[in-house]
């Protein structure tokens, strides 16, 4: 007999202290004292109980005075950084699809790790939002657990996960880059560069790396010339840094792609620094339609993914979610637009 399905968030209770007590093989009363700070109970109860906490997702509730009607007139969202203007931008529309439900937005950001991310959701659920909001479908395995038990609604955004939690707001960054990549090549350009993070932390960067590469497989060109520098999210800085290091190598590259438009313009500035002439010499193209692509000179080619439209659909998602409960359930995968911007640069 095959294995039931594990519920959707949303569909069953959180677990409460009884279940936790009931699984630890001890009293509520004892799982409330273990849970309490300078608390004495002995290490082997403690850790038979938070054994179970971690099992069950538990997340001691905070929000004593919304028990009785389970609204506490707030939803969570979790960006990676809150001076992104990408992410800015996407928070915004959050606030602003809620702004006539009387419901109100807290923020947290967790530096592009999912650490933090875990640590931001477990502070997060124990003040009992009526929904969340996460960028991106890389978690922690106790993260995921602590989402699934949580009995509310949850939106991933900026991605498309491999593994959705719930529900999911987002686009293939992989997909993305791969159509910039093919929009250069119909120009004429034949060697690409592509600029990036040296690590997998910001997941949206390693998928418009596969991108890249596949893109350029696909159209038979010469193998593209990786850079990776500087640990995401890349700056200005190391934008024309990385440019260095990938011109020093291959003098011959005909076109840079970057992971972010923020690289893009630190790759633009040292080239006209060195005197090369863009796009004549090197064309260089970025990702996210930031405003400086749009006003530095030349301007920056790049591609636009809607940021405020993200988080307009997210917060849609989960108001309709909150509102409609069982009625509205069942996972839903909403595909956001991307398109490209061509500027000068190319």
């Amino acid at each position: 007999m095959g294995r039931a399905a594990s519920p959707r968030p949303g569909e069953n209770q959180a677990p409460t202290m009884a279940d936790v007590a009931e699984r630890a093989g001890v009293s509520a009363m004892t799982v409330s004292r273990a849970l309490k700070e300078g608390s004495r109970v002995s290490k082997a109860t403690r850790e038979k109980i938070m054994a179970a906490v971690n099992e069950l997702g538990y997340v001691l509730d905070q929000s004593a005075g919304s028990l009785s009607s389970r609204k506490t007139g707030f939803v969570a969202a979790i960006v990676p950084s809150i001076n992104n203007s990408n992410f800015a931008d996407t928070a915004r529309g959050i606030t602003d699809e809620l702004e006539s439900t009387g419901l109100q937005l807290l923020l947290g950001y967790t530096d592009y790790t999912v650490e933090k991310e875990e640590r931001l959701i477990e502070a997060m659920l124990r003040r009992r939002p009526e929904g969340i909001i996460l960028t991106g479908g890389a978690h922690t395995d106790r993260a995921r657990r602590l989402l699934e038990s949580a009995g509310i609604p949850v939106v991933e955004t900026w991605e498309l996960p491999a593994r959705p939690i719930d529900q999911v707001v987002g686009f293939s960054n992989e997909e993305a880059m791969g159509l910039l990549v093919k929009t250069l090549a119909r120009k004429g350009y034949r060697k690409f560069g592509y600029i990036g993070g040296t690590t997998s932390r910001d997941t949206r960067g390693s998928q418009r790396r596969e991108g890249f590469v596949r893109a350029i497989e696909e159209l038979g060109l010469p193998p593209g010339r990786l850079v990776s520098f500087g640990v995401p999210p890349i700056s200005i800085e190391q934008g024309g840094q990385a440019v260095v290091s990938m011109l020093e190598r291959w003098p011959d590259t005909e076109a840079v792609l970057c992971v972010s438009d923020l690289s893009a313009f630190g790759a633009l500035m040292e080239c006209k620094r060195r005197g090369m002439r863009v796009p004549q010499d090197i064309a260089i193209a970025g990702f996210g339609d930031y405003e400086v692509a749009a006003f530095c000179h030349p301007g920056i080619t790049t591609v636009n993914v809607d940021c405020y439209g993200i988080g307009q659909e997210a917060a849609r998602r989960l108001i309709q979610l909150i509102r409609g409960g069982e009625k509205q359930r069942g996972q839903e995968i909403v595909l956001t637009s991307y398109r490209i911007v061509e500027r000068e640069s190319t």
